[in-house]
């Protein structure tokens, strides 16, 4: 029974504590797009690692896509090295807060979404809609959403750290096992 499971995209969010000029941005950079009428942040792209980021007028920012914390550092050093070739110095260093991670990964056995859907609280399954199930954890401290998929594949995601995602996971087969006996 192998089971693993790995970060495929942390969201975050931190302030810049400096008002930053979202139209001067998207005239100046070009992997950047703002449509203040739809929406009041930037959207600015970042190829390497391959992350987008919010930023909003207040210097507020929200950057998704890392796949590590290490990812996401290099991703604001990126966009603090943007603002500075508009003249904006950002002499900080941001405090960053874990918004969500989601990972995905595999339980290593095959799941009866139809009996799990039965014997396990919290759960919504709804075959003709979507093959499948939500099972959401709230016990023992662990709260954490996950997708679960009759072939053993998982995705989970409400966690804060890599810790809790595995202790999520931990949990889950723990469940499962029993609902199994």
């Amino acid at each position: 029974m192998k089971q693993d499971i790995r970060v495929v995209n942390i969201v975050v969010s931190t302030s810049l504590q400096h008002d930053i000029p979202l139209e001067k941005m998207a005239a100046t950079l070009s992997n950047t797009e703002y449509n203040p009428e739809q929406f009041p942040g930037l959207v600015i792209r970042i190829k390497e690692p391959k992350t987008s980021a919010l930023i909003f007028s207040s210097g507020k920012v929200v950057c998704t896509g890392a796949r590590s914390m290490d990812k996401v550092n290099e991703s604001i050093r990126k966009i603090i090295k943007s603002l500075a070739k508009i003249g904006i110095r950002i002499k900080i260093k941001p405090v960053v807060n874990i918004q969500n991670i989601v990972a995905s990964g595999t339980v290593g056995m095959d799941l009866n979404l139809n009996t799990l859907a039965m014997k396990l609280r919290n759960t919504e399954y709804e075959p003709e809609q979507f093959p499948g199930l939500v099972y959401k954890l709230v016990e023992g401290g662990t709260k954490a959403t996950f997708l679960l998929f009759s072939n053993g594949k998982v995705v989970c995601t409400g966690t804060k750290s890599e810790k809790e995602v595995h202790s999520a996971l931990d949990r889950l087969i723990k469940n499962l096992k029993t609902v199994k006996k």
